[in-house]
C-alpha cells in the first residue's frame, strides 16, 4: 500500500454540513477501494491567493490516504465531476516519508555515537612574574 496526500479546495457557496458530508463520502469511496483514510485535516474557509472561477475564498481539506492507484484515480474522477470542487491535488508521500525516516535515524545514530564532551581541564595557575 502506498501513502498519498490529497488536497482539495471546495467552493465557498456550500455549507459546512455539505462539506462534512462530502468528506464522509470520500472516506467511503476510499474504503470501498480497499484503502484507508489515515488523517482528515479540514482547514476551513481560507482566502485564495488569486481568483479561481470567480471565487476569492474557499474551503481547504487535506486527506492522508493509504491505498493503491485505483482509489486515487476514483477520487480524482469524482473530484472532476463534482461542481463545487474547484481544485485538487494528489501527491504520493510514502517515499518522502521513508527518506525522512532514514535521515532521522542516521541523525540519531550519529548523535548517540558521539561522546559527550569531556569536561574542561582545570586551568593551571600561571607563575607570577616579578
Amino acid at each position: 500500500m502506498r501513502t498519498y496526500e490529497v488536497v482539495f479546495v471546495a467552493a465557498p457557496t456550500i455549507t459546512t454540513e455539505e462539506l462534512d458530508g462530502f468528506i464522509a463520502h470520500v472516506q467511503g469511496v476510499v474504503e470501498g477501494k480497499n484503502g484507508k483514510v489515515l488523517k482528515v485535516d479540514n482547514w476551513g474557509k481560507r482566502s485564495l491567493a488569486y481568483k479561481i472561477k470567480k471565487f476569492r475564498d474557499a474551503y481547504y481539506v487535506v486527506l492522508t490516504i493509504e491505498g493503491d492507484g485505483a482509489a486515487i484515480a476514483e477520487l480524482e474522477r469524482r473530484f472532476r465531476v463534482t461542481d463545487y470542487i474547484i481544485r485538487f491535488l494528489s501527491v504520493r508521500i510514502d517515499e518522502d516519508m521513508k527518506r525522512a525516516e532514514k535521515l532521522r535515524s542516521n541523525r540519531q545514530r550519529k548523535s548517540s555515537s558521539r561522546k559527550a564532551p569531556a569536561p574542561p581541564a582545570p586551568a593551571e595557575p600561571e607563575a607570577a612574574s616579578i
